[in-house]
Formats: structure tokens, C-alpha cells, sequence
């Protein structure tokens, strides 16, 4: 099994995958806990906000394995959602970018 595979596959079975739903808006932002921090996606634009997503998409074109870990865990139902209200959504927006 190659490298990129085994990240996905850790990342997706130890529920590093973070689905954070605001609610009564129905606003959804998706997190992977990484090694040393959080990391945001936005999967249906095919963003990342880990430097691997920067450098490998101008390098290479490919995106980061957080992407193919949401993925994953989307299609096999692995991830945590976390419930919030609306009126925690600035503080939490704040606190993952200060992260960035």
C-alpha cells in the first residue's frame, strides 16, 4: 500500500474527519485533525487550507490526501459532526483562521 493511501485510510479510521454543522442555518465546514493542527476544506471547491495543498497543486496538479480522506470518509459515513448554534459561528470562523 503506498504512502498517500495509508494517510487517507489513518486519517479516515481514526475519525480525524470534522464536520462542523451550525445551526439553524445549515451552515457546514469541514476540518481534518492533523499532526500538528486543524486543517479547513471546502471539498465541493477542491480546497485545502495545508501548505501540501498549496505546493502540490502548483507543482503537480494533485491535491492533498485531506481531500481524498473526505472523501472517503463521506462515501464509508466515518466522521464526526459536531453541532453548533449560529451565534458560535464567528468565534469558530475566528479561531480557524488564527490556526491558518
Amino acid at each position: 500500500m503506498n504512502n498517500s493511501l495509508e494517510k487517507i485510510e489513518s486519517t479516515v479510521n481514526e475519525k480525524r474527519v470534522k464536520l462542523h454543522h451550525f445551526t439553524p442555518s445549515d451552515r457546514k465546514i469541514w476540518t481534518i485533525v492533523g499532526k500538528e493542527k486543524e486543517h479547513w476544506l471546502e471539498p465541493d471547491f477542491e480546497f485545502c487550507s495545508c501548505p501540501g495543498f498549496y505546493f502540490g497543486m502548483s507543482k503537480s496538479q494533485k491535491p492533498c490526501y485531506h481531500l481524498e480522506s473526505i472523501k472517503l470518509a463521506k462515501k464509508e459515513k466515518k466522521f464526526e459532526t459536531i453541532e453548533f448554534s449560529d451565534d458560535e459561528y464567528e468565534n469558530f470562523i475566528s479561531g480557524l483562521i488564527s490556526e491558518l
